[in-house]
């Protein structure tokens, strides 16, 4: 019951968070406060969901939990490997698409469409179209100790990631067209083609 009730709180958040993320929620935020909202929308949103998450993490440490496993030494080094490399491919990849910008702060001085857009392909994003989101499963698979509730968070928040990217990926299509078409064929979502590496850094 337990994981049903965090499955479902999930599924919540994740439809908010979506929902408030749409050209309709910006625009119907720029009509009742003009520019107010232009210049602060990208920051509010970032700490609705940082705010409305807590809820979320307070289910899953307060509700009846089971342990399913815990990875002994020296095992757990690997795990903990694992969820560095994830927190390292989330942290540069905000940083190479400017961290200010990411956490709204930037916004705040000269606007969302005062922002020239621009179509990362470089970097991680040379090998997989959303690095945040494939650095965020990984730090949260590999923990070295899963619980049934744990579990539940999860697999919700691994089907608002891919539900999440989808969207993305539709505005992102809709905003750079042919250029973010060709970028799609050529580069996966989340899990890097090791066949494409090989060619991209070829041996010498």
């Amino acid at each position: 019951m337990s994981a049903a009730i965090i499955f479902l709180a999930m599924g919540v958040y994740g439809g908010v968070h979506s929902l408030l993320a749409t050209g309709w929620a910006k625009s119907l935020a720029r009509r009742h406060f003009g520019v107010a909202a232009e210049r602060g929308y990208r920051l509010a949103y970032n700490l609705f969901a940082v705010l409305s998450f807590l809820p979320v993490v307070y289910l899953v440490a307060a509700l009846p939990d089971r342990v399913l496993y815990t990875i002994s030494w020296p095992w757990v080094l690997l795990s903990g490997a694992g969820q560095l490399l994830g927190a390292t491919i989330v942290l540069l990849g905000v940083r190479q698409t400017d961290p200010w910008h990411f956490l709204g702060l930037r916004q705040l001085g000269q606007g969302e469409q005062n922002a020239s857009p621009t179509l990362t392909v470089n970097g991680l994003y040379r090998y997989v179209r959303h690095p945040l989101y494939s650095g965020g499963l990984l730090f949260i698979w590999l923990t070295p100790r899963l619980s049934v509730n744990l579990l539940a968070l999860n697999l919700g928040l691994t089907l608002y990631i891919l539900i999440g990217a989808r969207l993305e990926e539709r505005r992102l299509l809709a905003e750079f067209r042919e250029a973010y078409a060709q970028y799609r064929r050529r580069v996966p979502m989340l899990i890097p083609n090791p066949l494409a590496l090989l060619r991209q850094h070829p041996r010498q």
